[in-house]
């Protein structure tokens, strides 16, 4: 696949609007990586890590920069309850590649409930389905079918929330087809080791030692995953 079909090409600071490294989230270990050394993008990245690690911080901010309503939606969706967002994404620049599609959507599953919601107050021109008379993994899934089509940069934060192992394959089955069509691109960020081995997916582990390339099984989570199921008593006896 041609890399310079895809939307964006690499993630730098922003000359005109620098953030303080001592003001947070600079003070996170993976932003402070991102700002000083910018991070070239492929067709897809996936970004694993712990809780507070700052991979959501990462995805929001880059949806953020993107055009993308950082609680869920399109460059033109409108949603918004109460900004929680780091602003990380004012500071960031975004280096496109040269006659590529503007069109992306963001999905993060702590949102969706007053997403739909929204949606429903302002249907698309083909109908929306009724997504709160849906199961949440049942609403996700129909929504990413309806809105992740064709060209454009498809952003997930943490969707595993919503989804049982069986939607989790049927989301990477998604995301699988949409990439082979070569003009997508896919961010994600997740707990989940089933997303994390996304076909060709380049995945970076974020932590304190900020953001490293990994391969899938050498990720900690894919670790930590094999040996809890090898023997759960083991790790249940201690909590």
């Amino acid at each position: 696949m041609a890399f310079d079909r895809h939307p964006l090409r690499r993630l730098e600071e922003s000359r005109e609007n620098p953030l303080p490294r001592k003001v947070w989230p600079a003070t996170l270990p993976p932003v402070h990586q991102l700002l000083q050394d910018g991070l070239d993008l492929g067709p897809a990245t996936v970004f694993v890590g712990e809780n507070g690690s700052g991979k959501s911080t990462l995805i929001e901010a880059i949806a953020e920069a993107y055009g993308l309503s950082v609680e869920g939606g399109s460059t033109g969706a409108q949603h918004t309850t109460r900004a929680s967002e780091s602003g990380l994404g004012r500071h960031l620049q975004l280096i496109r590649n040269a006659g590529t599609t503007r069109r992306g959507y963001f999905l993060r599953a702590e949102t969706m409930h007053g997403f739909f919601t929204y949606l429903e107050k302002n249907p698309s021109t083909r109908g929306d389905a009724a997504f709160h008379d849906m199961s949440h993994g049942e609403s996700f899934l129909e929504l990413v079918v309806d809105r992740f089509r064709g060209a454009g940069l498809w952003v997930l934060d943490e969707p595993e929330s919503a989804l049982s192992f069986s939607g989790c394959l049927a989301l990477a089955g998604v995301l699988k087809q949409l990439l082979a069509g070569g003009k997508s691109q896919v961010l994600l960020s997740t707990h989940s080791p089933l997303l994390a081995a996304l076909p060709g997916a380049r995945i970076l582990e974020v932590g304190d030692w900020g953001l490293r390339e990994r391969e899938w099984e050498d990720l900690e989570l894919v670790y930590n995953w094999r040996e809890f199921l090898k023997a759960p008593q083991r790790y249940l006896r201690h909590v």
